[in-house]
């Protein structure tokens, strides 16, 4: 039944049915005994085969680039000449006939993220949710994300936005957390105060996030169906969810912000052992969103050593660009081998459940 799903939906993918079709022909299918049976050789043909497991399915062709363009194009020149409440006029028409009817990916993706962006504007302009206090606007400004993005999946299926709806799901669970223990304490600028426990909160809803991003991930082992797209964006957010989480978790009694130079010294040591675990997570499930999320963060650490020398500001700039893009290239050339150590090195039932190496 898995391998019929996946049959049906790089059919829809392809444009050749539609998602809604592949949908009810699936039990139909089964009903009457319909299956795809593979045997063991096939099998064993498809997994050394394997070359490289993440591959997001945005662009089937020029068409695709072309056809984004002319979306980005046409929806910045509204939203600067017409209202605020045109912009979603125009994205659901865009949507009806990009999406439902000719099912491009990357117009697909666009169209989303300008959903989002939308949403966030408007939202800022219903509520004030930049205040210092976690109250009630900052609250309701997030919850218009997912009911927003839900409603946009369940008519087109787009997967970057059940994964927004995900995301901004926990943003939401994560500013309730933070009111509750603001309500059980008393004190309206207890967070203010207790940095520790704003971290703690934070990185459980980033282990949240990375957890419901392996749900899709091993239940798509091949990665051949949507929930493979679904996991890459879900992965995308909780690697620097979990960085930045884990790093102020680390060095809470520091004032200041992950980016701010003046303090950036001393939490050297803490970035570069965080983003080390994640290039290794990364390995293990196959993701390079978490190599990639890690490389600003790497950079500002190795940038914040290499500027307490005496060499100018072009040295250091360039040295870090020379030692984040070599560490890029080592990584990126030699993932494959790389991969195939550490799998070696896990007990063959994890091995066994994680994308073949």
């Amino acid at each position: 039944m898995t391998e019929l799903r996946s049959i049906l939906d790089e059919a829809a993918r392809q444009g050749l049915i539609s998602s809604e079709a592949g949908g009810r022909l699936l039990p139909f299918l089964t009903e009457r005994g319909v299956s795809v049976v593979k045997t063991q050789k096939a099998v064993a043909a498809d997994e050394r085969a394997w070359s490289d497991t993440e591959t997001p399915r945005f662009v089937r062709g020029f068409h695709d680039v072309l056809i984004t363009i002319g979306v980005i194009v046409a929806l910045v020149g509204l939203w600067g000449l017409a209202p605020l409440y045109a912009v979603p006029v125009a994205i659901i028409v865009l949507s009806e006939i990009l999406v439902r009817r000719q099912r491009l990916a990357l117009p697909a993706v666009s169209l989303t993220v300008a959903l989002f962006c939308w949403t966030f504007l408007l939202m800022s302009r219903v509520f004030t949710p930049w205040t210092s206090e976690i109250g009630a606007d900052l609250t309701q400004f997030v919850a218009g994300f997912p009911i927003l993005l839900c409603v946009y999946y369940a008519r087109y299926r787009v997967p970057l936005s059940l994964a927004l709806t995900i995301i901004s799901t926990l943003a939401l669970v994560l500013t309730l957390l933070l009111r509750l223990v603001q309500w059980l304490s008393g004190n309206p600028a207890f967070f203010v105060d207790h940095l520790g426990m704003l971290a703690a909160v934070a990185f459980v809803c980033a282990l949240g996030l990375f957890a419901t991003a392996l749900y899709f991930d091993l239940g798509d082992r091949l990665r051949r169906t949507t929930r493979s797209d679904i996991a890459f964006w879900l992965h995308l957010g909780a690697a620097p969810a979990l960085l930045y989480s884990t790093v102020s978790l680390l060095s809470f009694g520091e004032a200041g912000h992950i980016f701010d130079l003046a303090n950036m010294s001393a939490r050297t040591p803490v970035v570069v052992a965080t983003v080390a675990a994640l290039m290794l997570i990364g390995l293990v499930i196959d993701r390079r969103a978490f190599v990639t999320s890690g490389l600003l963060s790497l950079g500002v650490a190795i940038f914040s050593v290499v500027r307490k020398g005496n060499a100018t500001v072009d040295t250091y700039i360039f040295t870090t660009l020379i030692v984040v893009g070599a560490i890029v290239l080592i990584i990126g050339t030699g993932w494959m081998p790389l991969r195939r150590l550490v799998l070696r090195a896990l007990p063959p039932a994890i091995a066994n459940r994680l994308p073949p190496g």
